[in-house]
């Protein structure tokens, strides 16, 4: 009893010895004395203080915060040379003073060709009930850099999405990376979900950035019926931190490129990369960047195109990534500072139009300001001039609406116009389509057939 008595009070006083040694060093240096970490000295609803861990970390870098559940996630927004700023992945987390921070390095994830079938969150966990994921042979670093032009393949052979009005008037080529611009409400997730049912690809990767949370099994169960077994699905709701909702799409590139990387042709779908730039914006706002543009911080605009140049075709004798990216237009102005920037960026562009959806036309496209600058790659020369002679008359049919709607036009005086004024409406009607229409083998042949004069009965 007396030996056990003995033990213990020598174990105290060690701990009596450490605990002064540690008061000496902190008094000796400002500093808190830590192992492996720091420790969180300043808490606010935009950012969390850290000191002790300047030494040990990058910007980017993860960290881990322990909590009462366990060890939670953050990323370093700001270094200094006391401390580092952090946000965590989930913003629910409110650390108390003096808890425990550890330094983890960079965010990597090991993707597998398991992960065709699941739906995942940003941070590679699985959500969808089936159990963990597979780990493949190589981390890679989700935020990694895009392929040396020299290195790249070219963009060369043309592909087929399935939507009428896309593959006639703004054809796509593999490799290429095609926006869609929209305000709210006018179809963009409708499209990118029509565009899906191409069956060309090898793998679809779909990132559901800031979405509504109701329409995440909507799309997979209902309007991706079929081809969930190719799909890997990274899935980040409106809801959830601004840390999850701007690492998402980086996520989804990163396993794209995994399957590029591999052979395959992959076709990347981001809903939406706007809702990417607004995350992107209220971290670099907490980690105390000026807004210079609209409120956006200039590390925004240089963001978007490093995570934008990561589609595209890999280097010679690898696969591809054709991006579709959704462009939320901030009321309905196409020229906002992020739309112009990802605007620039990308290899084309679809705009809808809500006086279209209005009329009851979907896909709500306007055909005269969309444009596919690989478009040559998909054209025959007769397809091209066909495309260019249609233009032609929905602009004359377009311009002239205004005149015939007040009376001021009679048929007769132009033949140009009456020739539009007879087929754009059919032109339009076979552009029409809908997720429950069937997949179009050949839209020239359709629009031929829309186009052929009817036989009288």
């Amino acid at each position: 009893m007396h030996a056990l008595e003995d033990a213990l009070q020598t174990i105290a006083e060690r701990k009596g010895n450490l605990d002064a040694l540690a008061r000496l060093i902190s008094k000796a240096t400002g500093e808190r004395a830590v192992a492996t970490g720091g420790y969180v000295e300043d808490v606010s609803r935009s950012a969390i203080g850290v000191r002790g861990i300047s030494d040990s970390t990058q910007l980017g870098d993860m960290v881990m915060i322990r909590t009462t559940e366990g060890l939670r996630p953050a990323e370093v927004v700001r270094l200094e040379q006391k401390r580092v700023l952090i946000k965590p992945f989930d913003d629910r987390i409110v650390p108390s003073l003096g808890t425990p921070v550890f330094p983890e390095g960079q965010l990597r994830l090991s993707p597998a060709a398991s992960w065709k079938g699941r739906v995942i969150n940003a941070l590679g966990e699985p959500l969808d009930g089936k159990g963990l994921l597979g780990a493949g042979i190589e981390p890679v670093p989700v935020d990694r850099a895009a392929p040396m032009a020299m290195g790249r393949g070219r963009v060369e052979k043309g592909l087929r999405c399935g939507v009428n009005v896309v593959d006639v008037f703004v054809p796509m080529c593999f490799g290429q990376r095609m926006g869609i611009f929209a305000g709210s409400g006018v179809g963009k997730s409708t499209l990118l979900a029509m565009m899906t049912r191409a069956a060309d690809f090898d793998t679809v990767v779909l990132a559901l950035t800031g979405e509504r949370g109701r329409e995440v099994r909507d799309m997979l169960e209902d309007t991706m019926a079929g081809k969930l077994d190719k799909t890997i699905a990274v899935v980040s709701t409106g809801d959830e931190s601004p840390m999850m909702r701007r690492l998402a799409p980086n996520t989804a590139t990163a396993i794209a490129e995994y399957f590029r990387d591999r052979g395959d042709n992959v076709l990347l779908i981001v809903d939406s990369i706007t809702r990417f730039a607004h995350a992107a914006r209220e971290i670099a706002i907490a980690a105390g960047e000026p807004p210079v543009s609209r409120g956006y911080p200039p590390s925004v605009f240089s963001q978007l195109p490093r995570l934008l140049e990561r589609a595209g075709p890999g280097l010679d004798g690898e696969g591809t990534i054709t991006g579709i990216y959704a462009v939320l237009v901030d009321g309905d102005d196409h020229n906002d500072p992020v739309a112009d920037a990802i605007r620039g960026t990308l290899d084309g562009h679809i705009v809808l139009d809500r006086a279209i959806a209005a009329q009851g036309r979907f896909p709500a496209v306007d055909i005269l300001s969309s444009i596919s600058r690989l478009a040559q790659h998909n054209w025959t020369p007769e397809q091209a001039k066909l495309a260019a002679s249609l233009r032609g008359l929905i602009a004359r049919f377009e311009e002239t609406r205004d005149l015939r709607m007040i009376g001021a036009y009679q048929a007769g005086n132009d033949p140009h116009i009456d020739q539009a004024v007879t087929l754009v409406p059919l032109i339009y009607n076979a552009m029409q389509q809908t997720p429950a229409s069937p997949l179009s083998i050949d839209p020239y042949s359709d629009l031929a057939a829309a186009l052929r004069p009817k036989e009288p009965s």
